[in-house]
């Protein structure tokens, strides 16, 4: 598989804080790669270098081959699906409006375009269809997260950055969105980084694990491979819990 994020050498700050320490990272063609650590240990801050939220003060981000320097990052950033926790979706839109947000930014879309493509990204992370005319307020929230999926996965993005998103939704609604994630993962084919607090579902859903701590990668590699060989304390109790 090639490399559609690479990551070399970078860190990053906020003022004077410094939140990545020389973190160097690939992530392959079709990959879903989990991200987990501490709170402060950086996940967020690493996932918004790999679509330029954040501005390396020192090392080098490409995406697709091409450095996010020499990238227009609009346009760049609507050829990438974001959901974040709590689905963040537009109030004042409709389900269907949210749905073709970034798609209706790149064309204009006719009536009946819209309608189709909600039809296909409701039944995607199967959702009733009668909802594509609801406001969020409307909505439970396993179906705003499940919309905030349709939102990320409707410009038919091949790269899905995900920031805990199923935080914020009971246990039950949340295994069920992991199941269909993963049928998403293999009907789009999608290379997926995903950041949770959980090791549960960071083992149901990654190829690999990126552990993190201070603002470094403190240990990659499969489930089976962290289980068998944790590099040190932390890792055992962190994946032990």
């Amino acid at each position: 598989m090639s490399e559609v994020i690479a990551i070399q050498n970078c860190c990053a700050a906020y003022g004077e804080n410094q939140v990545l320490s020389g973190v160097s990272l690939k992530v392959k063609k079709g990959e879903f790669l989990v991200i987990i650590g501490p709170s402060g240990c950086g996940k967020t801050t690493l996932l918004k270098l790999m679509n330029g939220l954040v501005t390396p003060v020192r090392g080098e981000v490409a995406v697709k081959g091409k450095a996010l320097t020499e990238w227009d990052l609009t346009a760049m950033r609507r050829g990438i699906g974001y959901a974040v926790q709590g689905a963040k979706l537009f109030p004042h839109m409709t389900v269907e409006d949210n749905i073709c947000y970034v798609p209706r930014l790149e064309r204009k879309m006719t009536r009946e375009e819209k309608k189709t493509l909600t039809e296909k990204m409701l039944a995607l992370v199967d959702l009733p269809q009668e909802l594509a005319q609801r406001f969020p307020r409307q909505l439970s929230g396993g179906q705003k997260q499940r919309v905030g999926i349709a939102r990320a996965m409707a410009a038919e993005p091949d790269i899905l950055l995900m920031d805990e998103p199923f935080g914020a939704v009971d246990e039950i609604t949340r295994r069920g969105l992991q199941e269909e994630l993963l049928d998403l993962q293999k009907k789009t084919g999608a290379t997926i980084v995903f950041i949770t607090h959980d090791i549960e579902e960071a083992f149901k859903l990654g190829d690999r694990i990126l552990i993190m701590k201070e603002g470094r990668i403190w240990q990659e590699g499969t489930k089976e491979e962290l289980l068998e060989a944790p590099r040190d304390a932390f890792v055992k109790q962190l994946i032990c819990k």
